[in-house]
């Protein structure tokens, strides 16, 4: 929408921005509007600008709303909040990622608006001119041994691994080197003849499979720090030096275990930079390096805007930041577990303000100075904020009719066509003029008047008196959110097509010979012509030799992990008895499928009517925003429900997806239609949380909902189950216990079973038996193979829900050694934000003590406690309170894995994570990041264990 980028050059040009010198302040900018003068700033300079905000939510508006005028041109400079736990990343890998990104757009002076919070700009980087000069080019033709290239590449951050398939990594093998620059949207492969690069090519991550030639690539660090192994010698004598004098002070003060750890730890960190450069928390080192290091605004070039968003926020967050920071050094450096130099690895966020040389740009409503920003001029800008109609459309007539008379040019924007000719509808009613106008982006000039548009717009309205302009968007009109109608890309999976997928030791099935051992590439001269082979080695001393070309006859051995199959022999009859038995059990399950899919397609079930008008009321009152993958799924359901043949439906997506909406929006259709509903859980907690949220969703609806589970007493659960067979009961949410004997339903319509794999073998026989005759709607985050296997083979129909919600942020995952420090800065950091935590020990019998070791280590710390061996009413309470706010931290086994749905839940740490299963760490991991937070899952290992992959 160019035309409001447009007003916003006016505005900043009338107000003489240009022409003021020194630090300036705008006061005054109103909802987007503040967001377009951002966007008119970056128009009117051939140079970066970079705007400074409190946190992320108040980055992501900015975001959002200059995405839409500024497509391609804005990007964040994420960060999260500063972490100095010895053995652990300060930031994750894929923000490590995106941050050498920023620098390297800033490197080139691209012109983009960059968006960062206070905890972004706090590590410490690399002195502009060090990254700078890494940074090469290599060309097809270029002169280069492959192996000193690869040690070039390690020197810049890239981490060698055997197949490259995220940013960051580089591989060799014979001649072909792969590499995936952090700047780049694919990874590149160089091809070599002898020390000739022969050919530069991207290729598909996925399949490994080629794309494009290119002629030549910039290559640029890999992440926003590396440590030249050339000055690794003078770090460590640096190291050893100052942790002897900080051990030799700590002994006089009688600390004695302090300093062996101190000492103790520089000998692990040297050792570590004997064999590494970049390893976990190896940026911590930094300053030992490069001295005082740099900011990201030394990477800003002459002529940058720098743009400060309300002081006085970003002042608040860096005084909880700088709290935050400085109990953690201070903890840390009692402790003996990090030196005074790694203390310094975080900036002051005052001293980066200070020492930019630059002109200061703020943007506030009322306040204008800050203890480190004393702005020179201010501009004061007249703008309002329009009320929030909320669809009273008698309040918004009035007001147009207002604005007309006093020859205001008014624009109503609207993502979709409907809501705007609906507006229109009542325009034309009311007898007010007004032009609809569609424009895919933006690119118009509504004339005087009023004005539909329907295009991406940016959220929040405001009105110009000066400039007689109004601006709202459909978010202040409606009284429901902008609701998402796209439909997300698809993956292809691809089978195995190169023989560089393989590692020499990988299994592999040939589809005649049976299971052998991939052995590498062989030349053979066979006829006097000489080939590379594929050797694989068998039974004994067997081998099988296939040309490159036959690639398609193998594929790789997929079975039990860390289990290593039995090889075939060649030439025996083993494999052709493994292969029949296959086909027989595959038989087995296809006549069962058949059957199954026969008996369903032939019983008739109940055909539910279209969608009522209460239907889409219920839905306008979900208070999020759907994903596109969430209103497909809904989509299948309602037509599924609504033909004769009973649904059999499986929803598969990850934690806090919004498979659960998915399902209340298929029992509210059935309820509509007279049908009863049960709603199948796997543990009594969950079905106890599912019964007050459903009773919150369903409010202001005649719909009566119950719980029938082991928590309730004997004589509620004969009530409940006495008005389930009455009919008096439209929705019952319940454990196993529902698929009791005595359990009756007067006329059920729709079984919703979570987490199906989480039955036993009794229970999933009744539900075999409630199956045949209604509708059922399964949901998992992590289906068991053969339900997944039914719902490709077609006896399920499968819906994938594979988009995160919008406010939702990637959880980070650290993988390390467990300490009582690293438990302490993450609990303290949570709760100092105001959230709570999860801590999983899964022995029941060594629990208790557990507790008590954690309350000794955090005094002040409310500490919970619930395991599966509890009473029940006990539990109950532990679980219920810590709902309620009434703990910060819950110790607990994997109990909380099945479903538990708290949003204020944003740290956890797992204790011995590598003794639990794959299936059960994502579970676990899924019950935090439900909220708009960033949030922290912890997986701890016993100290010097070693891990497989």
């Amino acid at each position: 929408m160019n035309f409001l980028i447009e007003e916003a050059r006016k505005l900043v040009k009338a107000n003489k921005y240009r022409e003021t010198r020194g630090n300036c302040f705008f006061s005054g900018l109103e909802g987007s509007l503040k967001h377009l003068v951002l966007a008119a700033l970056s128009a009117e300079s051939n140079s970066p600008l970079l705007v400074i905000t409190a946190d992320n939510a108040g980055a992501e508006k900015i975001i959002a709303d200059l995405k839409v005028v500024l497509p391609r041109k804005v990007t964040l400079f994420p960060g999260e909040n500063p972490l100095l736990i010895p053995g652990l990343f300060s930031q994750s890998r894929e923000i490590a990622n995106e941050r050498a990104k920023v620098l390297q757009e800033l490197a080139a002076n691209k012109q983009k608006v960059y968006v960062a919070t206070v905890a972004a700009l706090l590590p410490r980087l690399l002195p502009p001119d060090f990254w700078r000069d890494e940074n090469f080019i290599l060309k097809v033709g270029d002169e280069v041994s492959p192996l000193a290239l690869i040690s070039r590449f390690v020197d810049l951050g890239y981490r060698r691994t055997a197949l490259v398939e995220e940013k960051g990594q580089v591989s060799i093998k014979g001649g072909v080197l792969d590499f995936y620059p952090t700047g780049a949207e694919m990874p590149v492969r160089i091809e070599f003849f002898g020390d000739n690069i022969e050919s530069l090519r991207y290729f598909e991550p996925e399949s490994q499979r080629s794309l494009k030639n290119v002629q030549e690539i910039a290559i640029h660090p890999a992440g926003e720090f590396f440590l030249p192994r050339d000055a690794t010698g003078t770090v460590k004598q640096k190291i050893q030096i100052e942790a002897e004098v900080m051990a030799g002070q700590l002994d006089k003060e009688g600390k004695e275990e302090a300093a062996r750890k101190v000492r103790q730890r520089a000998a692990e960190i040297t050792a570590r930079f004997d064999t590494e450069n970049i390893f976990s928390g190896a940026e911590h080192f930094l300053c030992y390096y490069y001295g005082k290091g740099a900011s990201v605004l030394d990477y800003l070039p002459r002529g940058s805007t720098l743009v400060l968003d309300e002081p006085l926020r970003l002042e608040e967050a860096w005084q909880n930041l700088s709290q935050q920071l400085n109990d953690m050094k201070a903890s840390l450096l009692l402790a003996g577990e990090i030196l005074p130099t790694q203390a310094e690895y975080f900036l002051e966020f005052p001293a980066i303000i200070a020492a930019y040389p630059g002109k200061i740009t703020a943007f506030s409503l009322f306040s204008r100075k800050t203890k480190y920003f004393a702005p020179r001029a201010e501009i004061k800008v007249k703008a309002a904020l329009p009320p929030h109609y909320q669809g009273q459309w008698h309040i918004l007539i009035g007001d147009v009719r207002e604005w007309n008379s006093r020859g205001f040019r008014i624009v109503f924007a609207f993502s979709g066509e409907q809501e705007a000719l609906s507006l229109k509808k009542i325009f034309d009613e009311e007898n007010i003029d007004s032009l609809l106008y569609k424009s895919k982006d933006g690119h118009l000039s509504p004339p005087p008047g009023i004005s539909l548009v329907v295009s991406n717009h940016p959220a929040n309205g405001f009105i110009l008196p000066e400039a007689k302009f109004v601006y709202l968007s459909e978010e202040g009109l409606l009284a429901r959110p902008r609701r998402m109608r796209k439909k997300p890309k698809g993956k292809e999976s691809l089978r195995l097509a190169d023989y560089r997928e393989l590692e020499v030791g990988d299994y592999v099935v040939h589809e005649q010979h049976g299971i052998g051992s991939y052995q590498g590439i062989v030349p053979l001269k066979i006829g006097g012509v000489k080939k590379d082979y594929l050797y694989i080695k068998y039974s004994g001393t067997d081998k099988l030799y296939i040309t490159t070309d036959q690639i398609d006859t193998i594929q790789k051995y997929v079975g039990v992990e860390g289990k290593a199959p039995k090889l075939s022999t060649l030439g025996g009859q083993e494999w052709s008895r493994v292969k029949s038995r296959v086909r027989e059990s595959v038989e087995e399950l296809a006549r069962e499928l058949l059957a199954l899919y026969s008996e369903r397609e032939a019983i008739k079930g109940y055909k539910f009517s279209p969608d009522q008008a209460w239907q889409q009321e219920f839905e306008e009152r979900f208070p999020y925003q759907e994903t596109p993958d969430q209103l497909r799924a809904i989509e299948e359901v309602k037509k599924d429900m609504e033909r004769e043949r009973p649904m059999d439906r499986l929803i598969c997506g990850d934690v806090g997806y919004g498979k659960t909406e998915v399902a209340l929006r298929a029992a509210f259709k059935a309820i509509l239609d007279g049908k009863q509903v049960a709603f199948l859980v796997p543990t009594t907690i969950l079905a106890q949380q599912h019964y007050r949220n459903f009773c919150e969703r369903f409010a202001g609806f005649p719909v009566n909902i119950d719980l029938l589970s082991r928590f309730r007493t004997p004589a509620a659960q004969k009530e409940t189950i006495k008005n389930i067979k009455l009919g008096k009961i439209d929705l019952v949410v319940g454990t196993h216990r529902l698929l009791s004997k005595d359990v009756y339903f007067k006329d059920l319509g729709l079984l919703v079973v979570d987490e199906e794999q989480r039955f036993g073998v009794k229970h999933k026989e009744r539900l075999k038996i409630l199956k045949k005759n209604v509708d059922v709607l399964t949901l998992t985050a992590t289906p068991i193979p053969r339900t997944l296997h039914m719902s490709l083979a077609g006896a399920r129909d499968l819906s994938v829900i594979e988009t995160a919600p919008e406010d939702r942020y990637p959880i980070q995952t650290y993988v390390t050694e467990y300490s009582d420090y690293l438990l302490k800065e993450a609990v303290q950091r949570e709760v100092r934000r105001g959230g709570q935590v999860y801590f999983v020990y899964n022995r029941v019998q060594n629990i208790e003590k557990w507790v008590s070791h954690l309350k000794k280590l955090l005094p002040g710390i409310r500490i919970g406690l619930g395991h599966g061996q509890m009473p029940e009413k006990r539990l109950e309470k532990v679980m219920l309170d810590f709902l309620e706010g009434n703990y910060d931290q819950l110790v607990s086994t994997t109990i909380i894995e099945a479903g538990l749905d708290l949003p204020n839940v944003n740290t956890m740490m797992i204790y011995d994570a590598d003794k639990l299963g794959l299936a059960q760490l994502y579970q676990l991991r899924g019950r935090v990041g439900r909220s708009d937070r960033i949030a922290y899952c912890y997986l701890t290992y016993q100290k010097d264990k070693v891990l497989s992959e």
